[in-house]
């Protein structure tokens, strides 16, 4: 007898089957919609099954997916299949990223296309593109708000443009990752502007209420995202006499995923820039997805079930997309979303925030003890590890893993927002503050790699000892990011030490979102800089270049197997990394002084044999002494 679930998926067939009416096509669907047919039903009736048209909502959803497949490329489709058959190609030594706004790094388009050489020659081949569609003029925080999925904001050209250059970027062995902005829209966008006008079918695309009854309900759980910005999580839209939720900025509307037609409307909007050849969707804001009244609005469970949904539809229909967390949440949190079933990929907020934290502290202790608590994640899915990106840097670390060491959290991110912003006597970093709550005394910290290690004060103030010094700093996070497991994503400036911008200051825009001081906008002269010889950028970029290519030929280095080993010195960072039968141990000196360890430290991973440092040539004996220069790093395997 047929289970109701095989008979439900029987009763679909005939419609999907016309809609493929290419019998090889529909095989194909057919395999895979066998395959995910049951996570994505269980998922959509969590969501949806108490609706009378549930059933009807399905099918839908499942018609939208198979018109994506029909008009999926061949070449994808064929890219699909061998990536069905090597489903952790992401996995591998050779990953290595970067991140930039177009427009800041190339102006548009056709200047990203010319910008194909220096990819290569620093050897990135996972290129992720910050929100580049078509978003109103000023009010789009930097993008996030986006007024058309389908377009490109004409500043820098066309989907044409963007499908050929994705196309370009391909054959070179670059695959492209974009955002998948799905908890709001710009209020700008057709859906918004429909319901500006009082059709109701969009009206239920967001969250509308008439007075402030609901939302001060809903208020007294949620907390202010942007303090600075406005108050709450609500805004006052004049147009329509009502309130709307604007979780992040007053212009951003979330939308209602408790109506279907949402969830359809954006699997829509996914499956095409699937179509476009994107490889890989950060899903921005990702916990905030969900509401339900009497909670904090983040995280909830069905934010799960919803993210798998997209997931199980994306196999089906796109089965070589990837799906990346964007979880900037409590560490217990954000691994919650990482597993083959939601994201493959996920960024590394905690391993962001503690290597900060210890190269403020010259102390490794709450890195070296929160990444043995926290780092292993599923097999086949991926960190994204990363030094900062195009927002603010957060001191996302559990206080409980500080209080086992010793720290008190609250205390111990004043210290750093003190020290990150000069404040705090003796530092090195020029950040700026982001977010301050002088209710909480809480905020973040802005600024460039560069600016924040220290190199914009030692050019400034101080000789250069102190350059050398910060450019070693630079080097030692991202030699991190580059040998722990994991995809390292640069982003694009920092390879060449660029400093903060403090321009935004001026633009009537941005002068309120000190995020845009690590925002560069670059010209040729700045690129051209990494060929100067006896300039920051030109000896950050040799050294770059060299530890990229060194870790592409280290097989140890492949896939997210890593231990973490107490290095019985408060300052060396010890980690041990394992690929089939090859292993690496990597020791990194998180302060400006000298130090030594001996050489049993590596003993129990490989005897007594020699070692090799793969950084430098050297090889380092039995009985001996480990030793380290200031920021010095190491990569031992066996001579």
């Amino acid at each position: 007898m047929k289970s109701k679930l095989t008979s439900h998926l029987e009763g679909l067939k005939p419609a999907l089957q016309t809609a493929l009416d290419n019998g090889e096509e529909w095989h194909r669907f057919e395999h895979r919609l066998g395959r995910h047919f049951d996570l994505l039903y269980h998922s959509l009736q969590d969501l949806y099954g108490d609706r009378d048209d549930f059933s009807t909502c399905l099918e839908s959803i499942l018609l939208a997916a198979a018109s994506a497949y029909r008009a999926r490329p061949v070449i994808l489709k064929s890219r699909d299949e061998g990536r069905e058959q090597d489903a952790s190609w992401y996995l591998g030594k050779e990953a290595v990223g970067g991140v930039c706004y177009v427009d800041l790094f190339a102006d548009n388009l056709t200047g990203l296309e010319k910008r194909l050489p220096y990819f290569k020659e620093l050897g990135i081949n996972y290129l992720h593109l910050m929100p580049l569609f078509q978003a109103p003029e000023g009010r789009n925080d930097g993008g996030y708000a986006v007024s058309d999925y389908r377009r490109v904001n004409p500043a820098l050209g066309n989907m044409k443009q963007l499908t050929e250059l994705i196309s370009l970027f391909r054959e070179n062995g670059i695959s492209i990752v974009l955002d998948f902005i799905y908890n709001h829209t710009s209020d700008e966008h057709e859906w918004a502007q429909r319901a500006k006008r009082g059709e109701r079918e969009y009206q239920e695309f967001y969250y509308i209420y008439p007075n402030r009854e609901i939302p001060d309900r809903y208020e007294e759980n949620l907390r202010e995202v942007f303090p600075e910005e406005k108050p709450g999580s609500f805004s006052y839209c004049e147009q329509l006499g009502q309130w709307v939720w604007t979780t992040f900025k007053s212009y951003q509307w979330d939308l209602n995923y408790g109506n279907p037609a949402v969830f359809k409307a954006m699997a829509e909007e996914m499956l095409y820039l699937a179509n476009c050849g994107v490889d890989i969707l950060r899903l921005d804001a990702v916990a905030f997805a969900w509401k339900e009244m009497g909670t904090a609005c983040e995280s909830l469970d069905k934010v799960h079930v919803l993210v798998t949904a997209f997931n199980q539809l994306a196999q089906i229909a796109a089965p070589s997309l990837l799906f990346k967390s964007e979880a900037i949440v409590h560490p217990d949190e954000v691994t919650r979303y990482i597993n083959p079933r939601e994201c493959q990929l996920s960024y590394n907020p905690l391993l962001m925030a503690l290597l900060w934290e210890a190269l403020a502290t010259r102390d490794v202790k709450l890195l070296q003890h929160s990444m043995a608590k926290r780092f292993r994640i599923h097999a086949d899915t991926s960190w994204i590890n990363y030094i900062r990106s195009h927002d603010d840097v957060g001191w996302t670390f559990c206080d409980d893993d500080a209080a086992e060491v010793g720290i008190n959290g609250h205390d111990h991110r004043q210290f750093l927002n003190r020290f990150y912003t000069g404040e705090f006597p003796g530092s090195f970093a020029r950040g700026v503050p982001f977010q301050y709550s002088p209710e909480t005394g809480d905020c973040r910290v802005c600024g460039s790699t560069a600016s924040l290690a220290g190199l914009e004060k030692a050019l400034n103030d101080e000789g250069e000892v102190e350059q050398a010094l910060a450019l070693s700093r630079i080097l030692l996070l991202h030699s991190v990011l580059l040998s722990i497991g994991g995809i390292p994503l640069i982003y694009l400036g920092d390879e060449i030490a660029t400093q903060n911008d403090y321009s935004y200051q001026d633009d009537r825009h941005k002068h309120n979102d000190s995020r845009w001081v690590h925002r560069h906008r670059f010209s040729s002269d700045d690129l051209e800089s990494r060929n100067t010889t006896g300039t920051p950028a030109n000896t950050l970029f040799a050294r770059f270049k060299a530890l990229i290519d060194l870790r592409k030929s280290t097989a140890a280095l492949s896939g997210q197997d890593t231990d973490f080993i107490p290095s019985r010195n408060g300052q060396i960072f010890a980690y041990l990394r394992r690929h089939a039968d090859k292993r690496l141990l990597a020791l990194c000196n998180f302060s400006e002084s000298s130090h030594s360890l001996a050489l049993d430290i590596a003993t129990g991973h490989f005897g007594d044999k020699p070692l090799t440092d793969l950084v430098n040539g050297e090889t380092l004996h039995p009985g001996t002494q480990i030793n380290f220069e200031p920021y010095q790093f190491r990569w031992l395997q066996p001579d």
